[in-house]
């Protein structure tokens, strides 16, 4: 589809005038994301881990959720990790199952099989921990919903401390204590943090008490440290905002990642195709989170989480080679529903406003990566469903559980909440969301409901797929002092992408295709009458070589970055979309 070019608002004269020191164009970035004061701008550029990092006491309930914690380990309580099965989920098990072990407690851990159990507490896992003998349950990237679960633990004599970053429902659980960013009243400045990143600073503050308090079990220094791998993988898995706090743990993450301590890390990396050595926030993203988050989506997200704590090269070397086939499972079995759901789903006019597809029995864990190929593709809310992906209900109706996910322009899960009579769960955020409905009755209601909904906010808006871009530059300010000053603009993520640059007005000097079977395109261009020509790469642009010859003019969006080969180093113009001048 053709996209809608947008530039973000230009820097104004004044902020230029106050930072005369600073490239125009690194001035341009950082007014784009926020950052307009001389602190806010150092602590960006030169992030300090010792100076930035948050008091993890600055939440309102961690002193009597640690007090609880270390109480139970000196009495030698048993103790849940109850966790959920995506990266982040597993992430954050796996920093709690390392805590303990450290402090000489016996650590039990439960995750949730996606297909049958569903995401949070269920009925039948909390009546497992009570006749167990459980004294003390942690939830980690869960819990903060689970009202009537955490209700029935209580009721039986167990204390629940909830680790979750999810957004606030409308009743909180009856928890001994709620460590939660998102809580109106959490007390901590910074929102955004990871379900891990809660569960790092927990152990934060169990670390300062035990010091504080001279515990008889501490954890040793630097134990916190060595968890900021596990930390910067579920940060960047879950998307959350790169900004803040998530800035310094990412970035320092991404340092203990490169030299991480854990076997099943290294197994993973050493079994992923044409690894460049260069462990960044892109690889982590692309390479590492699809292959955690495939062990919960084809069969149990356990086998993540044992990779992640593995003490053996033979049991680490095992789970890598199944996890690498899970997710080779996982993009296979993607790519065939997502053919089947462009089938469904026909031409896409403009009216259409929200994209549905239903098909028999789709396994629950990809349905969420074919709505977001879908809502990328066509630019609107897509849902896709799976009909009776589970066994029948009780009383014999379908069972339809499915994922959505959306644009900025319309919030899904606030769609969801109007429709929410028809819906037996639901949950989600703004561009998020999954649900289940009982029966074919309310699955239609449900879906002729938020189409409504959909049709009614879409309206009158330009569905148009949208190029966010940070600003125009000449090519003639192009070189490696400019890429110098946005490498210290990584880690790259949510809230920080990858800055899109814009360049107008180009004059084609060379254009061919390449690549074995020509899907790439290599264009040689010059702008105005500055001299220097710059090589463009557009990889599966290849269709552009009938369009264009030498002399035509073209814009286009690009990244700028480094092509590293055969020993030599050049900046690399990769394109995002090419517009030809009339």
């Amino acid at each position: 589809m053709s996209k809608t070019w947008r530039i973000k608002p230009k820097v104004n004269q004044e902020l230029i005038d106050q930072f005369p020191e600073i490239n125009p164009i690194v001035l341009q970035l950082l007014f784009s994301r926020g950052l307009i004061e001389q602190k806010a701008i150092d602590d960006f550029l030169n992030p300090n881990y010792d100076c930035q990092i948050l008091d993890p006491f600055l939440f309102s309930e961690m002193e009597k959720a640690v007090e609880r914690f270390l109480s139970a380990i000196a009495r030698k309580e048993k103790i849940m990790v109850y966790g959920d099965y995506d990266a982040d989920g597993v992430c954050a098990t796996a920093v709690m199952f390392e805590t303990l072990k450290s402090l000489g407690q016996d650590a039990e851990i439960y995750i949730p099989f996606r297909e049958s159990e569903g995401y949070g507490l269920n009925t039948k896992v909390v009546q497992q921990i009570i006749e167990q003998g459980f004294n003390l349950v942690v939830t980690v990237d869960c819990g903060v919903s689970n009202v009537q679960e955490i209700k029935t633990l209580k009721e039986a004599g167990i204390d629940v401390v909830v680790l979750d970053h999810h957004q606030e429902p409308i009743e909180l659980p009856p928890a001994l204590a709620i460590i939660n960013p998102s809580l109106k009243d959490s007390g901590y400045p910074f929102k955004n943090l990871s379900g891990a990143g809660v569960a790092f600073k927990f152990v934060q503050a169990v670390m300062s008490v035990g010091e504080r308090q001279n515990f008889p079990l501490k954890l040793p220094a630097g134990f916190d440290k060595w968890l900021l791998d596990l930390v910067a993988i579920s940060t960047i898995g879950d998307i959350v905002s790169l900004l803040g706090e998530n800035r310094i743990l990412t970035k320092y993450g991404l340092m203990v990642l490169e030299k991480t301590k854990r076997i099943g890390l290294k197994k993973l990396i050493e079994n992923i195709n044409n690894f460049s050595g260069v462990i960044d926030a892109e690889y982590v993203g692309w390479r590492l989170v699809p292959r955690l988050n495939a062990a919960g989506r084809i069969d149990h997200a356990s086998l993540a989480f044992y990779l992640l704590t593995a003490k053996t090269e033979e049991e680490a070397e095992k789970m890598a080679e199944t996890l690498e086939k899970n997710n080779q499972e996982r993009q296979q079995i993607t790519d065939k529903i997502l053919k089947e759901a462009e089938i469904q789903i026909g031409e896409v006019k403009e009216e259409i406003k929200i994209l549905w597809v239903v098909g028999d029995g789709w396994p629950v864990g990809v349905v969420g990566l074919v709505a977001g190929r879908l809502c990328d593709r066509y630019h609107r809310p897509a849902l896709v469903v799976t009909r009776d992906g589970d066994p029948k209900v009780s009383d014999g109706a379908s069972k339809f559980v499915g994922s959505g996910r959306s644009i900025d322009e319309f919030n899904i899960t606030d769609g969801l909440k109007e429709c929410e009579k028809f819906l037996a769960r639901f949950g989600g955020h703004s561009q998020a969301c999954g649900f289940t409905a009982l029966g074919e009755d309310n699955f239609k209601n449900f879906k002729d409901k938020l189409t409504e909904i959909a049709e009614k906010k879409l309206k009158n808006i330009d569905l148009t797929p949208i190029l966010v871009v940070e600003t125009e530059i000449e090519l003639k300010d192009i070189n490696w002092e400019l890429l110098a000053d946005l490498e210290k603009f990584e880690p790259f993520g949510e809230d920080n992408p990858k800055p899109l640059f814009a360049a107008f007005g180009l004059r084609v000097e060379q254009i061919q295709t390449v690549g074995s079977d020509g899907k790439h395109l290599r264009i040689l261009a010059s702008q105005a009458e500055h001299p220097n020509i710059h090589k463009f790469i557009g990889f599966s642009f290849g269709e552009w070589r009938a369009r264009l010859k030498a002399g035509d003019k073209i814009d286009i969006i690009f990244e700028l970055g480094v092509n590293e080969w055969n020993g030599s180093r050049e900046l690399q113009l990769k394109i995002v979309d090419i517009r030809k001048m009339c």
